[in-house]
């Protein structure tokens, strides 16, 4: 299934549950009801697509690699997956969310939000006060609590975990505001600042939560009681578990599939095809050892293809006003996992180091 349709019907999801969900209020809007969601429901939409798109970037070089399914936060044989990887894709959604809907807010896409004034006046630390047009990251999060959230209407494990990470990932959108600042003085002495706090770039959001997800923690359920669902002994058990764990923590419930192989009951399509890094410039270690990570170490083997490229060159202005440009083709070597004539035998005692990706 497209991408796009798979965002369509995600979103139908949420609106369809918010839709009949109890009457809400948030201060300062000016509408309520279905109206109201309908005008969040585009930011929404894209946030969710930024979101994902976030997560194809972070997990490009891995085994899991955010694929067309991770969009799909619905169950598989009627039991939802809650491993490392579907913590990360519920965290960086709600993010994605959260962040657009801040954003659009800012840029006054919406007559019910504006700029965050909330601190302006006070003393905000030495030589500066607070003042100008602080991003209103509280709207951007009540608005997708109600949005990202309204899936889950069940008090199992696995609902409270899925809430749990989606309360990570806005946490991380908050946790990476920066301070903006403008100077005041006479002749520009800059005796006091006017500061206001605006959104990160996204990728800073997606780099710390991608650092939440290697340092995700495993929870320890007693089995029997996991098992008796959305029942006072389960909810019992997972409040208890849960009362040791971080706030800005990722947190996951089962161990992850083996990524190397495709399975497509589950929706992985294995590393079989995959394209690696074997070297190149501007490479961190991670992307030099993709080859390694998705090919070697998952009983494939690596295969050099040239792989001609058509781009644009020798460009020159011409007067006035175009730029004319030649077409080059340059062969450009490419590297892809291929299977082996026989299978290495100890591969599979290779992939299970540290955490499956």
């Amino acid at each position: 299934m497209k991408r796009s349709t798979l965002l369509i019907l995600s979103i139908t999801g949420v609106y369809s549950a918010i839709l009949h969900s109890a009457a809400w209020s948030v201060n300062n809007f000016l509408m309520t009801g279905p109206k109201a969601y309908l005008t969040f429901s585009s930011s929404v939409a894209a946030g969710a697509h930024s979101g994902m798109e976030e997560c194809k970037f972070q997990f490009g070089w891995e085994r899991w690699n955010c694929p067309e399914s991770a969009l799909q936060l619905s169950t598989h044989n009627r039991l939802r997956s809650a491993t490392r990887e579907t913590s990360f894709v519920h965290a960086i959604s709600s993010a994605g969310v959260m962040y657009t809907l801040t954003r659009n807010c800012s840029l006054g896409d919406f007559d019910s939000c504006g700029c965050d004034d909330s601190r302006n006046g006070r003393v905000g630390g030495r030589g500066w006060v607070w003042g100008g047009c602080s991003d209103n990251v509280e709207f951007g999060e009540k608005v997708s609590k109600l949005f990202v959230d309204a899936l889950e209407t069940g008090h199992d494990t696995r609902a409270l975990i899925n809430l749990h990470n989606n309360e990570v990932g806005r946490l991380a959108v908050k946790d990476t505001m920066k301070r903006a600042c403008k100077c005041h003085g006479v002749s520009g002495s800059c005796s006091i600042q006017t500061c206001w706090l605006q959104l990160a770039e996204f990728r800073e959001v997606g780099n710390l939560l991608k650092l939440k997800y290697d340092q995700a923690q495993k929870l320890e359920m007693d089995k029997r009681r996991l098992r008796a669902g959305n029942s006072a002994e389960s909810r019992g058990a997972t409040a208890e578990t849960f009362h040791h764990i971080h706030a800005a923590e990722l947190v996951f419930l089962e161990d992850s599939p083996d990524y190397c192989t495709r399975n497509a009951s589950l929706g992985h399509q294995g590393t079989e095809g995959r394209e690696c890094l074997q070297g190149g410039r501007n490479l961190s270690q991670w992307e030099k050892r993709s080859c390694r990570r998705l090919c070697t170490e998952c009983g494939l083997r690596v295969e050099e293809r040239r792989t001609e490229v058509v781009a644009s060159c020798n460009c020159r202005f011409q007067w006035c006003c175009t730029v004319r440009c030649e077409q080059c083709r340059t062969l450009v070597a490419k590297h892809f996992c291929t299977r082996r004539d026989s299978a290495a035998p100890n591969h599979s005692r290779q992939r299970s180091r540290a955490h499956r990706r």
